[in-house]
């Protein structure tokens, strides 16, 4: 038979999943399966996230890998407590604004090369989440991460088409310091084709280094050398004191409460604050129904005042000159969502009162659940991959802002704003859902319209998923989907909204949700607009 996979020219319909004993949502069906086995060989739900998240660096390496960074929201069944934990790095010592400037004459930081390399914390995540809450020794969870690795795995659709693209964008860099990219992720001289088995033997060879050492080696250790050793080579900032003083912290989740349910994020350097600042606005509206003007105008409006605030105070919380909490206060919710009303706006941050990717979730039989979200940044990261390793390293440090002024001004020893963020729904004390939407500055807006369409408009797991998505671009224009009624979209246009109509839905972010039943069922729904699965037993 002669298809073309990614050809799809009817909608497809898909329903939401139910299981008794354990579910695993991915967005690869490989590293679903990965956490499925964790769990049916004694591992809970921490086990599982482990698997596939150790599954994802291999099978997914457009979106992740061992040198990327990592967020995960962590619910203890017997305890009735929720973790936080934040294995994003930090910017080498060495490294300046002035250092910056001076040595790619700009006032940005640059996307791809050693400069915009962090300490990756993704390994660091990996070792904590087994050691505080696992049940399984870290060799045995990573064991199909490393048979994927050294064994091959066939290439997904979307997998393919986004290696495709970054092999393009990697060929126009230039420097010697690109070549270990190709020789690793595109050893036949091009991207790999649809259904094309691909291996990643080094890969496979640091991720059992990574599971013996409990990833001390990848800190502080032989990986460690190797790293080190070739961002010197090449003039990085990154040196193994760096990597040896790296360890995550475990913090305390933030949340509002939203119309009775507890929405749940990571504290900031994360932008996870941003979704809950604007629900913190749009809990003060009664909705009536999804697909109305109103609606989407609200959701907008809310969406722009959020992202100034976040965007201007939003950093590593060492750096911050506004308490968290402010941000988020139901007073400063009902003082912004005031400011919404039917016309459109261009808002401004304001001082509140004074007084802070690949995408999976996992869930057990006993109760436990995980949200847990890990990436590069763009794609595969900064295209500098670590010879006979298979470490392709983040270029977290894009984000920072080379204006000394600006909240997210880079530093020696700091955390940037982080696009990456885990959600999770609570009720009176109790877990009900972890979630979360991957993609850049759509995660927030995805998991404001996520957590809405299950709480204020009644879709199950899948419909909330598949339901039409929109993103703001930045002043008054938002992107949406094709599938966003027609007469809604002129509607909005007419009230003064500008909007693009994409017709690929690539930038509309990917996301996975289980949500508990009060019999203790689960219910998972998978994101369509990828290679998503869900494994469950």
């Amino acid at each position: 038979m002669n298809f073309v996979p990614n050809y799809q020219p009817y909608p497809s319909v898909r329903y939401p999943v139910y299981a008794r004993n354990g579910m695993v949502c991915t967005s690869c069906p490989q590293a679903s399966a990965a956490g499925l086995e964790a769990l049916k060989n004694g591992g809970n739900a921490m086990d599982a996230a482990v698997a596939t998240a150790a599954a994802l660096s291999v099978c997914e390496p457009t979106a992740n890998g061992i040198g990327g960074d990592a967020f995960a929201l962590i619910w203890v069944e017997k305890e009735k407590k929720l973790y936080g934990l934040n294995a994003s790095g930090v910017s080498p010592k060495s490294i300046s604004i002035d250092k910056v400037k001076e040595k790619h004459g700009s006032d940005e930081m640059p996307l791809y090369g050693w400069t915009p390399v962090m300490v990756p914390g993704a390994p660091s995540a990996w070792a904590a989440v087994a050691k505080r809450f696992g049940k399984l020794p870290l060799i045995e969870s990573m064991a199909p991460a490393i048979s994927y690795a050294r064994e091959g795995y066939p290439v997904s659709p979307n997998i393919a088409r986004m290696w495709d693209m970054s092999y393009n964008v990697y060929k126009k860099c230039e420097g010697t310091e690109f070549e270990e990219w190709f020789n690793t992720f595109a050893p036949e001289g091009r991207p790999p084709m649809p259904g094309e088995i691909m291996k990643l033997p080094d890969h496979g060879d640091t991720l059992e280094e990574i599971a013996k050492t409990e990833a001390e080696s990848f800190y502080r250790g032989a990986l460690a050398e190797k790293i080190a050793a070739e961002s010197e080579k090449f003039g990085g900032f990154l040196r193994k004191e760096d990597l040896n003083e790296y360890y995550p912290e475990w913090v305390e989740p933030i949340k509002v409460n939203y119309k009775g349910y507890e929405i749940c994020e990571i504290p900031p350097n994360g932008q996870g604050i941003v979704a809950l600042m604007a629900l913190n606005m749009l809990k003060e509206f009664d909705f009536k129904e999804k697909e109305s003007v109103d609606t989407y105008h609200k959701q907008w409006e809310a969406m722009k005042i959020a992202f100034a605030d976040g965007r201007h105070y939003v950093t590593d919380p060492r750096y911050m000159s506004v308490d968290k909490k402010d941000l988020i206060s139901p007073e400063y919710g009902a003082h912004r969502a005031k400011q919404i009303n039917d016309s459109v706006g261009e808002p401004c941050p304001e001082l509140p009162p004074t007084s802070g990717t690949v995408y999976l979730c996992t869930a057990d039989s006993e109760g436990n659940m995980v949200s847990y979200i890990q990436s590069n940044f763009f794609d595969f990261g900064s295209g500098m991959v670590i010879p006979g390793t298979g470490i392709a390293l983040q270029n977290r440090g894009y984000g920072f802002s080379l204006d000394p002024a600006a909240a997210n001004a880079l530093a020696p020893g700091k955390k940037s704003y982080h696009t990456i963020i885990p959600g999770f729904i609570m009720k009176d004390g109790e877990a009900v859902a972890p979630f979360g939407v991957m993609g850049g500055a759509m995660q927030p807006q995805g998991h404001v319209q996520v957590a809405m369409n299950l709480i204020d408009f009644g879709l199950n797991p899948q419909q909330a998923l598949d339901a039409p998505r929109w993103q703001w671009i930045g002043g008054k224009k938002f992107m949406i989907e094709d599938t966003l009624p027609s007469e809604i979209a002129r509607q909005l246009l007419f009230r003064g909204h500008e909007i693009e109509v994409a017709l690929d839905n690539e930038p509309f972010g990917r996301g996975q949700i289980i949500v508990k039943l009060p019999n203790g069922v689960l219910v998972g729904g998978t994101e369509g607009r990828t290679d998503s699965n869900i494994a469950c037993y």
